[in-house]
Order: C-alpha cells, then structure tokens, then sequence
C-alpha cells in the first residue's frame, strides 16, 4: 500500500484564532505520530487570513521536538522570499538537532500576493517580479558542494554548523516546470495537486522518466499532494467540505477570510457561477466515507505512479480533522510495523 504523510497548513476558522490553529497543529503532529504517517511537511504561506502557517522552520522544530516517528519538513520554503544561505542554515541546525527525520522542500512561488511578496524580498537584491528560484537554488547547491570559483566573494562562506549535510531536497511543483528540474539534479518531487487544474500524471511522470541519479538520491521519489476529507459517512463529509466551498467561492472573486463552519456555508447564497467553480474544485478535493478516499487516491496513484501521497485537510472543526487522518490511517492499515524515520527518505 502506497505511504501516507500529512501536509498542514494550520487551518484558521471563524472559531480559531491563528495562535490556536499554530497549536492545533502540534495537537495533530503528536496524533498523527501515532497513526503511523511517513512525514508531515509544514507550509509556508503569507497574508493569508485562513492560514497561520507562515515560518515553516520554526514549526518544524516544534513538532520535531514532539514527535519520535515521522519525518518533518517544509511543504514547502518558498525560496524565492530567502537568502539561501539562511535557508540553509536553519536547515542544517534542524538537522543536527533531529538528524535523518528532516526533509527541505522548496517551491518557486512566493506563497502570498505580489505586495506581501515585495515586503518580504524589500531588502534582497530583487524586486519580485522576476523569477530568480533557479539563481538561488544553483547558490544553495554551491554552498553545499563547496562549489564556488577560488576567487568567488562566497568561496570562504560555510553554512553553519558545518559537519552537518543538508537534509533530502524536495522540489515542489503545481506544473511541469519542477518536475523537470527535480529529475534533473536528482532531487525528489512532490505535486501539488491539492490546488493545481495540471493533470497530475504528466509532471509526476515526466520526473520519473527523466531522473537522473545524484548525491542525495539514486532513484526517483515523488509525492502527491492531495486535499481531502474523510468521516464516517459521505454525507457527513461532503457537509464537512462546504466549509472549503464557500471558501473557494468568495477566494474566486476576491474575498479572503478565515474558514467558515458548515451552518454559515450552508446558509450562504451561492449564485449560478458560484456552483459551477465549487463543482470544479470538488473534481479535485476527495471527500466522502474511508473506503471512497481510498478507492479515489488509489485510482490516482495508478495513473501518476506516486510513491506517497500528501494528504492535506482544511476543515471547520479541529476534532473533525483529527477524525478525517485517524479513519485515514486505518483504511490505509497504517501503523502495522512502522520504521524509523530515518529509513524513509
């Protein structure tokens, strides 16, 4: 059966504050250890009022700290918005702290909106609005591999702590545009199907039979990231998942707020148009009983070839998302001879 690990987000309701939703996610970091998942990655998102999750490394070191199974890593640092250096320091101190349970993912995107993205690179050497991922990425490598010319200004720079390797490269991607770059210095890939309209086999296939072998990985490796919502009953998960529809509906034209609970969903006066995007979106996001989150993940995992899949679950009710991973976990037969996080890589 194909390994599952855990995506959050820190989910902020209309009943949770974004200091509550930063400690609802230790609360299903300490569950989820438990239920047998292979990693839970954190995200990196700003200026965004139905996410808390915006420092990603400092999240990891909570719930690394917390947890004795999983890996724990970045879903992803949004490379764009950091000095590598800095990135990789942070990093490597992560990894001597927990050594082999830390993965770096790292994304293209800025995570946020273009003025937000300004305010985080105002004192970088860009202004934002070219795409400079590959430049940074190539400088990490650099540091990393001692790699720069004998009179390059970074020759002499180590990123501290030294003796520390950098923990697996991930790159994340909602195209092909990663997937090509993932297979090309051998770095793992992991699709982010949970928002991406991209049909999800050609990149994650596209990686596979283009990956080339490297120091970090000898074979390819690529997760799929999906959003979904499991209970008891379809019906009690699909009205779970209004929540996500009302907030897809108002995101569409503009309108950004916490998530709403089901009854406010409910109650909500959806125009024609409206309906037609929440149908779009329910094409992606997996809701219903455990044995049809199953059924749906593993038809996507046979035409994507995936060797994991990310799942992440954006609910009103924190004790709802906790009972969404636990039917999860059984339905897959999670937990039955669990290895070390340091054998899953």
């Amino acid at each position: 059966m194909v390994a599952l690990s855990i995506l959050d987000l820190s989910p902020v309701t209309t009943a949770t504050p974004p200091a509550a939703a930063l400690n609802n996610t230790l609360d299903l970091a300490r569950f989820a250890d438990t239920l047998g998942y292979t990693r839970y990655w954190l995200a990196e998102h700003h200026n965004l009022p139905t996410i808390a999750s915006s420092a990603p490394d400092i999240m990891i070191g909570q719930v690394a700290a917390i947890t004795k199974n999983m890996r724990v890593g970045s879903g992803g640092v949004m490379l764009p918005n950091h000095a590598p250096l800095m990135v990789m320091e942070r990093f490597k101190v992560l990894e001597a702290l927990f050594p082999g349970r830390i993965d770096l993912g790292l994304g293209r995107a800025p995570g946020t909106d273009q003025v937000t993205s300004l305010a985080l690179r105002r004192r970088q050497d860009t202004s934002g609005e070219q795409d400079d991922f590959l430049d940074r990425f190539q400088e990490m490598i650099l540091f990393e591999t001692k790699g720069f010319p004998a009179n390059h200004p970074f020759s002499k720079v180590a990123a501290m702590p030294t003796g520390v390797p950098l923990p697996p490269i991930w790159l994340l991607g909602s195209s092909d545009y990663s997937a090509q770059l993932a297979a090309q210095v051998g770095a793992g890939f992991s699709f982010a199907y949970h928002f991406s309209d991209f049909p999800p086999e050609i990149p994650m296939l596209a990686y596979r039979n283009a990956f080339k072998p490297s120091a970090w990985r000898d074979t390819p490796y690529a997760i799929l990231g999906v959003a979904a919502i499991c209970a008891d009953t379809q019906a009690e998960a699909d009205r779970m998942a209004t929540s996500a529809d009302l907030h897809f509906a108002r995101r569409a034209v503009g309108q950004y707020g916490p998530l709403e609970s089901p009854q406010v969903a409910a109650a909500y006066p959806y125009t024609p148009i409206d309906r037609q995007r929440i149908e779009h979106n329910r094409r992606r996001l997996i809701a219903g009983s455990p044995a049809q989150v199953r059924e749906r993940i593993a038809a996507l995992v046979d035409v994507t070839k995936a060797d994991e899949v990310m799942i992440t679950t954006m609910v009103f009710d924190h004790a709802a998302r906790k009972r969404s991973y636990e039917l999860l976990a059984r339905e897959f037969g999670l937990g039955a001879g669990v290895e070390p996080a340091v054998a899953a890589q």
